[in-house]
Protein backbone atom coordinates (compact mmCIF):
# COMPACT_ATOMS: atom_id res chain seq x y z
CA UNK A 1 0.00 0.00 0.00
CA UNK A 2 2.79 2.37 0.82
CA UNK A 3 4.40 1.66 -2.52
CA UNK A 4 1.19 2.32 -4.47
CA UNK A 5 0.66 5.65 -2.68
CA UNK A 6 4.20 6.74 -3.57
CA UNK A 7 3.59 5.85 -7.19
CA UNK A 8 0.30 7.80 -7.31
CA UNK A 9 1.76 11.15 -6.07
CA UNK A 10 3.67 12.04 -9.26
CA UNK A 11 0.62 11.19 -11.34
CA UNK A 12 -1.51 13.65 -9.38
CA UNK A 13 1.17 16.37 -9.67
CA UNK A 14 1.36 15.90 -13.43
CA UNK A 15 -2.41 16.20 -13.71
CA UNK A 16 -2.30 19.35 -11.59
CA UNK A 17 0.39 20.95 -13.84
CA UNK A 18 -1.55 20.15 -16.99
CA UNK A 19 -4.67 21.64 -15.46
CA UNK A 20 -2.90 24.87 -14.56
CA UNK A 21 -1.45 25.19 -18.08
CA UNK A 22 -4.83 24.45 -19.61
CA UNK A 23 -6.57 27.08 -17.46
CA UNK A 24 -4.02 29.77 -18.44
CA UNK A 25 -3.54 28.78 -22.09
CA UNK A 26 -4.83 32.11 -23.49
CA UNK A 27 -2.46 34.18 -21.36
CA UNK A 28 0.45 31.98 -22.26
CA UNK A 29 -0.32 32.37 -25.98
CA UNK A 30 -0.21 36.14 -25.62
CA UNK A 31 3.10 35.92 -23.79
CA UNK A 32 4.59 33.72 -26.48
CA UNK A 33 3.33 36.06 -29.21
CA UNK A 34 4.85 39.04 -27.42
CA UNK A 35 8.17 37.23 -27.10
CA UNK A 36 8.02 36.33 -30.80
CA UNK A 37 7.47 39.96 -31.78
CA UNK A 38 10.30 41.13 -29.53
CA UNK A 39 12.71 38.57 -30.95
CA UNK A 40 11.64 39.47 -34.50
CA UNK A 41 12.26 43.19 -33.89
CA UNK A 42 15.62 42.41 -32.29
CA UNK A 43 16.55 40.45 -35.39
CA UNK A 44 15.43 43.15 -37.87
CA UNK A 45 16.74 46.15 -35.90
CA UNK A 46 20.25 46.15 -37.48
CA UNK A 47 18.66 46.38 -40.92
CA UNK A 48 16.45 49.42 -40.18
CA UNK A 49 17.94 52.75 -41.56
CA UNK A 50 19.48 55.02 -38.99
CA UNK A 51 17.27 57.88 -40.14
CA UNK A 52 14.22 56.02 -38.87
CA UNK A 53 13.35 56.83 -35.30
CA UNK A 54 10.38 57.10 -33.02
CA UNK A 55 10.11 59.90 -30.56
CA UNK A 56 7.68 60.97 -27.89
CA UNK A 57 6.31 63.63 -30.26
CA UNK A 58 5.37 60.89 -32.72
CA UNK A 59 3.33 59.13 -30.05
CA UNK A 60 1.69 62.40 -29.08
CA UNK A 61 0.74 62.97 -32.73
CA UNK A 62 -0.90 59.56 -32.87
CA UNK A 63 -2.84 60.27 -29.69
CA UNK A 64 -3.92 63.71 -31.00
CA UNK A 65 -5.37 62.04 -34.11
CA UNK A 66 -7.81 60.15 -31.93
CA UNK A 67 -8.72 63.18 -29.85
CA UNK A 68 -9.23 65.47 -32.87
CA UNK A 69 -11.83 63.15 -34.32
CA UNK A 70 -14.17 64.18 -31.55
CA UNK A 71 -13.57 67.93 -32.04
CA UNK A 72 -16.24 70.30 -33.35
CA UNK A 73 -16.06 70.73 -37.22
CA UNK A 74 -14.52 74.02 -38.40
CA UNK A 75 -17.01 76.52 -39.80
CA UNK A 76 -16.53 77.35 -43.53
CA UNK A 77 -16.49 81.07 -42.79
CA UNK A 78 -13.20 80.57 -40.96
CA UNK A 79 -11.45 79.46 -44.18
CA UNK A 80 -12.83 82.51 -45.99
CA UNK A 81 -11.39 84.75 -43.33
CA UNK A 82 -8.01 83.05 -43.77
CA UNK A 83 -8.15 83.65 -47.57
CA UNK A 84 -8.76 87.35 -47.08
CA UNK A 85 -6.16 87.85 -44.38
CA UNK A 86 -3.16 89.97 -45.38
CA UNK A 87 -0.78 87.18 -44.34
CA UNK A 88 -2.01 85.01 -47.24
CA UNK A 89 -1.69 87.51 -50.10
CA UNK A 90 1.45 88.50 -51.97
CA UNK A 91 2.71 92.06 -52.05
CA UNK A 92 1.42 92.55 -55.58
CA UNK A 93 -2.10 91.29 -54.83
CA UNK A 94 -4.55 94.02 -53.88
CA UNK A 95 -8.16 94.32 -52.75
CA UNK A 96 -10.33 96.43 -55.02
CA UNK A 97 -13.02 98.82 -53.76
CA UNK A 98 -15.75 96.24 -54.40
CA UNK A 99 -13.95 93.70 -52.21
CA UNK A 100 -12.59 91.61 -55.08
CA UNK A 101 -9.02 90.43 -54.65
CA UNK A 102 -7.01 91.20 -57.79
CA UNK A 103 -4.40 88.46 -58.24
CA UNK A 104 -1.07 88.95 -60.00
CA UNK A 105 1.22 86.67 -61.97
CA UNK A 106 4.97 87.13 -61.95
CA UNK A 107 7.22 85.35 -64.44
CA UNK A 108 10.71 84.07 -63.65
CA UNK A 109 13.33 82.63 -65.96
CA UNK A 110 13.01 82.39 -69.75
CA UNK A 111 10.37 80.17 -71.33
CA UNK A 112 11.34 81.63 -74.74
CA UNK A 113 14.11 84.06 -75.54
CA UNK A 114 13.37 87.66 -76.40
CA UNK A 115 15.65 87.40 -79.45
CA UNK A 116 17.86 84.65 -80.87
CA UNK A 117 20.47 86.18 -83.15
CA UNK A 118 21.68 84.20 -86.18
CA UNK A 119 23.41 86.83 -88.30
CA UNK A 120 23.63 90.44 -89.40
CA UNK A 121 24.85 91.84 -92.73
CA UNK A 122 25.28 95.16 -94.42
CA UNK A 123 22.49 96.02 -96.81
CA UNK A 124 24.20 99.15 -98.14
CA UNK A 125 26.43 102.03 -97.08
CA UNK A 126 24.03 103.05 -94.30
CA UNK A 127 21.75 100.04 -93.76
CA UNK A 128 21.94 96.64 -92.12
CA UNK A 129 19.78 93.51 -91.83
CA UNK A 130 19.62 91.47 -88.61
CA UNK A 131 18.22 87.94 -88.90
CA UNK A 132 17.02 85.88 -85.95
CA UNK A 133 14.17 84.35 -83.99
CA UNK A 134 11.89 85.74 -81.34
CA UNK A 135 9.13 84.41 -79.10
CA UNK A 136 6.00 84.03 -81.22
CA UNK A 137 3.55 84.75 -78.34
CA UNK A 138 5.51 87.94 -77.69
CA UNK A 139 4.78 89.15 -81.23
CA UNK A 140 1.20 87.88 -81.30
CA UNK A 141 0.09 89.30 -77.95
CA UNK A 142 2.73 91.94 -77.20
CA UNK A 143 4.35 94.92 -78.84
CA UNK A 144 8.09 94.27 -79.06
CA UNK A 145 10.26 96.84 -80.80
CA UNK A 146 13.86 97.13 -81.98
CA UNK A 147 16.41 99.88 -82.10
CA UNK A 148 19.83 99.76 -83.75
CA UNK A 149 22.91 101.56 -82.51
CA UNK A 150 26.24 101.94 -84.30
CA UNK A 151 29.16 102.33 -81.88
CA UNK A 152 32.42 103.39 -83.63
CA UNK A 153 35.71 101.94 -82.46
CA UNK A 154 37.18 105.44 -82.67
CA UNK A 155 36.27 107.06 -79.31
CA UNK A 156 36.27 110.53 -80.91
CA UNK A 157 33.18 109.59 -82.96
CA UNK A 158 29.77 109.55 -81.32
CA UNK A 159 27.42 106.54 -81.54
CA UNK A 160 24.36 106.91 -83.76
CA UNK A 161 21.06 105.08 -83.51
CA UNK A 162 17.87 104.48 -85.47
CA UNK A 163 14.60 102.62 -85.10
CA UNK A 164 14.64 99.11 -86.52
CA UNK A 165 11.87 98.02 -88.89
CA UNK A 166 10.85 94.43 -88.14
CA UNK A 167 9.64 92.02 -90.82
CA UNK A 168 7.89 88.77 -89.80
CA UNK A 169 8.55 86.49 -92.75
CA UNK A 170 6.90 83.15 -91.91
CA UNK A 171 3.29 84.21 -92.55
CA UNK A 172 2.17 83.07 -89.08
CA UNK A 173 3.63 79.57 -89.45
CA UNK A 174 5.99 80.02 -86.51
CA UNK A 175 5.82 77.73 -83.51
CA UNK A 176 7.39 78.68 -80.18
CA UNK A 177 9.66 80.97 -82.21
CA UNK A 178 8.94 83.12 -85.23
CA UNK A 179 11.48 84.46 -87.74
CA UNK A 180 12.29 88.17 -87.52
CA UNK A 181 14.29 90.27 -89.96
CA UNK A 182 15.14 93.71 -88.57
CA UNK A 183 16.03 96.37 -91.13
CA UNK A 184 18.23 99.14 -89.72
CA UNK A 185 18.54 102.12 -92.04
CA UNK A 186 20.42 105.08 -90.60
CA UNK A 187 19.36 108.56 -91.68
CA UNK A 188 22.88 109.97 -91.90
CA UNK A 189 23.75 111.32 -95.34
CA UNK A 190 27.24 109.86 -95.22
CA UNK A 191 27.95 106.16 -94.84
CA UNK A 192 27.98 104.44 -91.49
CA UNK A 193 31.64 103.92 -90.62
CA UNK A 194 32.69 106.32 -93.44
CA UNK A 195 36.40 106.27 -92.60
CA UNK A 196 36.38 102.47 -92.43
CA UNK A 197 37.75 102.69 -88.91
CA UNK A 198 35.56 99.88 -87.59
CA UNK A 199 32.70 99.65 -85.14
CA UNK A 200 29.95 97.50 -83.67
CA UNK A 201 26.25 97.25 -84.42
CA UNK A 202 24.10 96.80 -81.29
CA UNK A 203 20.50 95.63 -81.49
CA UNK A 204 18.33 96.82 -78.60
CA UNK A 205 15.38 94.41 -78.41
CA UNK A 206 12.52 95.66 -76.20
CA UNK A 207 9.71 93.35 -75.09
CA UNK A 208 7.07 96.06 -75.05
CA UNK A 209 5.60 94.77 -71.78
CA UNK A 210 3.76 97.74 -70.16
CA UNK A 211 4.58 96.56 -66.62
CA UNK A 212 8.27 95.78 -67.07
CA UNK A 213 9.57 97.06 -70.38
CA UNK A 214 12.70 94.92 -70.57
CA UNK A 215 15.40 95.61 -73.16
CA UNK A 216 18.22 93.28 -74.23
CA UNK A 217 21.24 94.89 -75.88
CA UNK A 218 22.74 92.41 -78.34
CA UNK A 219 26.02 92.87 -80.26
CA UNK A 220 25.10 91.54 -83.72
CA UNK A 221 27.86 92.75 -86.06
CA UNK A 222 31.46 93.82 -85.69
CA UNK A 223 33.53 95.51 -88.40
CA UNK A 224 37.27 95.69 -87.98
CA UNK A 225 39.22 98.64 -89.45
CA UNK A 226 39.52 98.64 -93.27
CA UNK A 227 37.27 95.58 -93.62
CA UNK A 228 34.40 97.16 -95.60
CA UNK A 229 34.41 97.34 -99.40
CA UNK A 230 32.05 100.26 -99.96
CA UNK A 231 32.23 99.90 -103.75
CA UNK A 232 30.32 96.64 -103.36
CA UNK A 233 27.27 98.61 -102.23
CA UNK A 234 27.55 101.74 -104.38
CA UNK A 235 28.45 100.32 -107.81
CA UNK A 236 25.50 98.82 -109.69
CA UNK A 237 27.56 98.03 -112.79
CA UNK A 238 29.98 95.81 -110.93
CA UNK A 239 29.73 92.20 -112.11
CA UNK A 240 28.53 89.72 -109.51
CA UNK A 241 30.61 86.72 -108.47
CA UNK A 242 27.79 84.35 -109.46
CA UNK A 243 25.11 84.55 -112.10
CA UNK A 244 22.89 82.07 -110.24
CA UNK A 245 22.98 81.09 -106.59
CA UNK A 246 20.82 78.45 -104.93
CA UNK A 247 19.64 78.99 -101.34
CA UNK A 248 18.45 75.68 -99.92
CA UNK A 249 16.08 75.16 -97.02
CA UNK A 250 17.02 73.12 -93.93
CA UNK A 251 18.01 69.54 -94.84
CA UNK A 252 16.99 66.98 -92.22
CA UNK A 253 16.19 63.28 -91.95
CA UNK A 254 17.89 60.25 -93.47
CA UNK A 255 18.43 61.56 -97.02
CA UNK A 256 19.26 59.29 -99.93
CA UNK A 257 22.83 59.81 -101.21
CA UNK A 258 21.87 58.66 -104.70
CA UNK A 259 19.00 61.15 -105.00
CA UNK A 260 21.27 63.97 -103.80
CA UNK A 261 23.91 62.85 -106.33
CA UNK A 262 21.38 63.08 -109.15
CA UNK A 263 20.07 66.47 -108.03
CA UNK A 264 23.44 68.21 -107.71
CA UNK A 265 24.82 66.82 -110.99
CA UNK A 266 21.67 67.87 -112.85
CA UNK A 267 21.67 71.43 -111.52
CA UNK A 268 25.39 72.16 -111.81
CA UNK A 269 25.03 71.25 -115.49
CA UNK A 270 21.79 73.22 -115.79
CA UNK A 271 22.98 76.50 -114.21
CA UNK A 272 26.53 76.36 -115.55
CA UNK A 273 29.99 77.37 -114.38
CA UNK A 274 28.98 80.67 -112.78
CA UNK A 275 26.58 79.03 -110.32
CA UNK A 276 26.82 78.12 -106.66
CA UNK A 277 24.73 76.01 -104.27
CA UNK A 278 24.37 76.77 -100.56
CA UNK A 279 23.05 73.78 -98.59
CA UNK A 280 21.99 73.97 -94.93
CA UNK A 281 22.59 70.87 -92.83
CA UNK A 282 19.96 70.44 -90.11
CA UNK A 283 20.92 66.78 -89.64
CA UNK A 284 20.25 65.50 -93.17
CA UNK A 285 23.77 65.73 -94.58
CA UNK A 286 25.11 62.58 -92.97
CA UNK A 287 28.49 61.09 -93.96
CA UNK A 288 27.24 59.27 -97.08
CA UNK A 289 25.53 62.40 -98.41
CA UNK A 290 28.61 64.50 -97.67
CA UNK A 291 30.75 62.11 -99.76
CA UNK A 292 28.41 62.77 -102.70
CA UNK A 293 28.83 66.53 -102.25
CA UNK A 294 32.58 66.47 -101.61
CA UNK A 295 33.68 66.54 -105.30
CA UNK A 296 31.45 69.54 -106.00
CA UNK A 297 32.67 71.30 -102.84
CA UNK A 298 36.26 70.83 -104.03
CA UNK A 299 35.34 72.36 -107.39
CA UNK A 300 33.80 75.40 -105.65
CA UNK A 301 30.20 74.72 -106.68
CA UNK A 302 28.82 73.84 -103.23
CA UNK A 303 29.01 75.32 -99.73
CA UNK A 304 27.55 73.48 -96.73
CA UNK A 305 26.42 75.34 -93.60
CA UNK A 306 26.04 73.30 -90.42
CA UNK A 307 22.92 74.73 -88.74
CA UNK A 308 22.16 71.82 -86.40
CA UNK A 309 22.30 74.08 -83.34
CA UNK A 310 19.07 75.79 -84.43
CA UNK A 311 17.20 72.63 -83.34
CA UNK A 312 17.29 74.08 -79.82
CA UNK A 313 14.71 76.65 -80.93
CA UNK A 314 11.34 75.30 -82.01
CA UNK A 315 10.49 77.12 -85.24
CA UNK A 316 8.61 76.10 -88.38
CA UNK A 317 10.25 73.22 -90.30
CA UNK A 318 13.68 73.46 -88.68
CA UNK A 319 13.57 77.26 -88.91
CA UNK A 320 13.70 77.27 -92.70
CA UNK A 321 12.35 80.84 -92.92
CA UNK A 322 15.28 82.09 -90.85
CA UNK A 323 17.72 80.00 -92.89
CA UNK A 324 16.63 81.29 -96.32
CA UNK A 325 16.67 84.89 -95.07
CA UNK A 326 20.20 84.43 -93.76
CA UNK A 327 21.21 83.06 -97.17
CA UNK A 328 19.52 85.94 -99.00
CA UNK A 329 21.35 88.63 -97.05
CA UNK A 330 24.66 86.75 -96.84
CA UNK A 331 24.90 86.50 -100.65
CA UNK A 332 22.86 89.58 -101.50
CA UNK A 333 25.72 91.30 -103.32
CA UNK A 334 27.40 88.14 -104.63
CA UNK A 335 24.74 86.87 -107.06
CA UNK A 336 22.65 88.34 -109.83
CA UNK A 337 19.79 85.90 -109.23
CA UNK A 338 19.00 83.72 -106.21
CA UNK A 339 16.77 80.64 -106.60
CA UNK A 340 14.67 79.11 -103.83
CA UNK A 341 13.44 75.53 -104.24
CA UNK A 342 14.01 72.07 -102.67
CA UNK A 343 16.32 69.12 -103.29
CA UNK A 344 13.48 66.94 -104.59
CA UNK A 345 12.66 69.53 -107.29
CA UNK A 346 14.29 69.91 -110.73
CA UNK A 347 14.27 73.20 -112.66
CA UNK A 348 13.67 72.94 -116.42
CA UNK A 349 13.50 75.27 -119.41
CA UNK A 350 12.20 74.19 -122.85
CA UNK A 351 14.72 72.69 -125.25
CA UNK A 352 14.74 75.73 -127.55
CA UNK A 353 15.76 78.00 -124.65
CA UNK A 354 18.59 78.21 -122.11
CA UNK A 355 18.60 79.40 -118.55
CA UNK A 356 20.55 82.53 -119.55
CA UNK A 357 18.07 83.49 -122.28
CA UNK A 358 15.13 82.98 -119.92
CA UNK A 359 16.70 85.11 -117.19
CA UNK A 360 17.52 87.89 -119.66
CA UNK A 361 13.86 88.01 -120.67
CA UNK A 362 12.86 88.47 -117.01
CA UNK A 363 15.43 91.11 -116.03
CA UNK A 364 12.81 93.84 -115.59
CA UNK A 365 11.28 91.88 -112.69
CA UNK A 366 12.63 91.70 -109.16
CA UNK A 367 10.94 88.31 -108.68
CA UNK A 368 9.25 85.61 -110.73
CA UNK A 369 7.48 82.45 -109.60
CA UNK A 370 7.91 78.98 -111.11
CA UNK A 371 5.03 76.58 -111.74
CA UNK A 372 5.11 73.03 -110.32
CA UNK A 373 4.92 69.82 -112.36
CA UNK A 374 4.02 67.17 -109.71
CA UNK A 375 5.65 63.80 -110.42
CA UNK A 376 4.82 60.48 -108.77
CA UNK A 377 7.46 59.04 -106.42
CA UNK A 378 5.89 55.56 -106.67
CA UNK A 379 5.21 54.91 -110.35
CA UNK A 380 8.05 53.97 -112.70
CA UNK A 381 8.21 53.62 -116.47
CA UNK A 382 9.22 50.08 -117.45
CA UNK A 383 9.70 50.63 -121.19
CA UNK A 384 13.40 49.77 -120.92
CA UNK A 385 12.70 46.36 -119.36
CA UNK A 386 12.73 45.57 -115.62
CA UNK A 387 16.47 44.85 -115.41
CA UNK A 388 17.53 48.10 -117.11
CA UNK A 389 14.86 50.12 -115.32
CA UNK A 390 16.33 49.42 -111.89
CA UNK A 391 19.76 50.61 -113.07
CA UNK A 392 18.37 53.98 -114.18
CA UNK A 393 18.64 57.12 -112.07
CA UNK A 394 15.59 58.15 -110.10
CA UNK A 395 14.47 60.99 -112.36
CA UNK A 396 14.81 58.71 -115.41
CA UNK A 397 12.40 56.05 -114.21
CA UNK A 398 9.98 58.20 -112.15
CA UNK A 399 8.29 59.46 -115.29
CA UNK A 400 4.59 59.74 -114.44
CA UNK A 401 3.11 63.18 -113.82
CA UNK A 402 0.03 63.83 -111.68
CA UNK A 403 -2.64 65.57 -113.81
CA UNK A 404 -5.38 65.81 -111.22
CA UNK A 405 -7.00 69.23 -111.40
CA UNK A 406 -6.51 71.32 -108.25
CA UNK A 407 -7.23 75.01 -107.53
CA UNK A 408 -3.56 75.90 -107.08
CA UNK A 409 -0.23 74.14 -106.73
CA UNK A 410 2.79 75.30 -104.79
CA UNK A 411 5.23 77.56 -106.58
CA UNK A 412 8.93 78.24 -106.09
CA UNK A 413 10.71 81.39 -107.18
CA UNK A 414 13.81 83.40 -107.99
CA UNK A 415 14.70 86.99 -107.06
CA UNK A 416 17.19 89.68 -107.87
CA UNK A 417 18.48 89.93 -104.28
CA UNK A 418 19.54 93.57 -104.37
CA UNK A 419 15.82 94.46 -104.56
CA UNK A 420 14.62 92.19 -101.73
CA UNK A 421 14.45 93.07 -98.02
CA UNK A 422 13.21 89.71 -96.69
CA UNK A 423 11.94 86.49 -98.18
CA UNK A 424 9.86 83.37 -97.61
CA UNK A 425 9.78 79.77 -98.80
CA UNK A 426 7.39 80.09 -101.75
CA UNK A 427 7.88 83.78 -102.60
CA UNK A 428 8.89 87.13 -101.17
CA UNK A 429 6.40 89.76 -100.04
CA UNK A 430 9.05 92.32 -99.07
CA UNK A 431 10.72 93.72 -102.15
CA UNK A 432 10.87 96.71 -104.43
CA UNK A 433 9.96 96.24 -108.08
CA UNK A 434 7.62 93.94 -109.98
CA UNK A 435 6.78 90.23 -109.61
CA UNK A 436 5.98 88.01 -112.61
CA UNK A 437 3.62 85.03 -112.13
CA UNK A 438 3.14 83.73 -115.71
CA UNK A 439 6.49 82.23 -116.57
CA UNK A 440 5.22 78.65 -117.07
CA UNK A 441 6.04 78.76 -120.79
CA UNK A 442 9.61 79.83 -120.00
CA UNK A 443 10.56 77.82 -116.90
CA UNK A 444 9.03 75.10 -114.70
CA UNK A 445 10.05 72.71 -111.95
CA UNK A 446 9.38 68.99 -111.63
CA UNK A 447 8.61 67.89 -108.07
CA UNK A 448 9.39 64.31 -106.97
CA UNK A 449 7.77 64.70 -103.55
CA UNK A 450 9.25 62.52 -100.81
CA UNK A 451 11.75 60.75 -103.09
CA UNK A 452 14.76 62.38 -101.43
CA UNK A 453 14.07 60.73 -98.06
CA UNK A 454 13.61 57.17 -99.36
CA UNK A 455 16.73 55.06 -98.71
CA UNK A 456 15.53 52.29 -101.03
CA UNK A 457 14.69 51.54 -104.63
CA UNK A 458 11.81 53.93 -105.49
CA UNK A 459 10.16 51.65 -108.09
CA UNK A 460 7.39 49.63 -106.51
CA UNK A 461 4.90 49.91 -109.39
CA UNK A 462 6.02 49.49 -113.01
CA UNK A 463 3.91 50.61 -115.99
CA UNK A 464 4.42 50.84 -119.72
CA UNK A 465 1.37 52.94 -120.58
CA UNK A 466 1.03 56.58 -121.54
CA UNK A 467 -1.88 57.05 -119.10
CA UNK A 468 -2.33 55.42 -115.71
CA UNK A 469 -4.89 55.67 -112.92
CA UNK A 470 -3.32 54.73 -109.60
CA UNK A 471 -5.02 55.08 -106.18
CA UNK A 472 -7.83 57.04 -107.91
CA UNK A 473 -5.33 59.59 -109.28
CA UNK A 474 -4.75 60.12 -113.02
CA UNK A 475 -1.16 60.18 -114.32
CA UNK A 476 0.39 60.71 -117.74
CA UNK A 477 3.81 59.64 -118.99
CA UNK A 478 6.11 62.71 -119.00
CA UNK A 479 9.68 62.06 -120.15
CA UNK A 480 10.83 65.70 -120.00
CA UNK A 481 13.46 65.20 -117.29
CA UNK A 482 14.07 61.56 -118.22
CA UNK A 483 15.25 62.62 -121.66
CA UNK A 484 18.25 64.54 -120.29
CA UNK A 485 19.42 61.64 -118.10
CA UNK A 486 22.23 60.52 -120.40
CA UNK A 487 23.53 64.08 -120.79
CA UNK A 488 23.61 64.56 -116.99
CA UNK A 489 25.49 61.27 -116.43
CA UNK A 490 27.99 62.18 -119.13
CA UNK A 491 28.50 65.62 -117.57
CA UNK A 492 29.14 64.12 -114.13
CA UNK A 493 31.69 61.64 -115.53
CA UNK A 494 33.56 64.36 -117.42
CA UNK A 495 33.54 66.75 -114.47
CA UNK A 496 34.38 64.60 -111.45
CA UNK A 497 35.17 61.19 -112.95
CA UNK A 498 33.85 57.90 -111.60
CA UNK A 499 34.15 58.79 -107.89
CA UNK A 500 30.43 58.35 -107.27
CA UNK A 501 29.69 55.24 -109.32
CA UNK A 502 29.21 53.10 -106.21
CA UNK A 503 26.82 55.51 -104.53
CA UNK A 504 24.02 53.71 -102.67
CA UNK A 505 20.35 54.63 -102.37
Amino acid sequence: MVTKEKEQIPVKEKKLLVGVIWNFSTELKLIFMALLVIFTLATLLPFIPSSFSLSASDFRFCISRFSSSAAVPVNTTTSTAVEQSPENTTETDRVLDNGVIKRSFTGYGSAAYNFVSMSAYRGGVNSFAVIGLSSKPLHVYGHPSYRCEWVPLDPTHDPISTDGFKILTDWGYGRIYTTVVVNCTFSSISAVNPENSGGNLILHATTGDPDRNLTDSIPVLSESPNSVDFELYSSKSRRKKYDYLYCGSSLYGNLSPQRVREWIAYHVRFFGERSHFVLHDAGGIHEEVFEVLRPWIELGHVTVHDIRDQERFDGYYHNQFMVVNDCLHRYRFSAKWIFFFDVDEFIYVPANNSISSVMESLEEYSQFTIEQMPMSSKLCYSGDGPARTYRKWGFEKLAYRDVKKVPRRDRKYAVQPSNVFATGVHMSQNLQGKTYHKAESKIRYFHYHGSISQRREPCRNLFNDSRVVFENNPYVLDTTIRDVGLAVKTFEMRTIGDRLLRTRQ
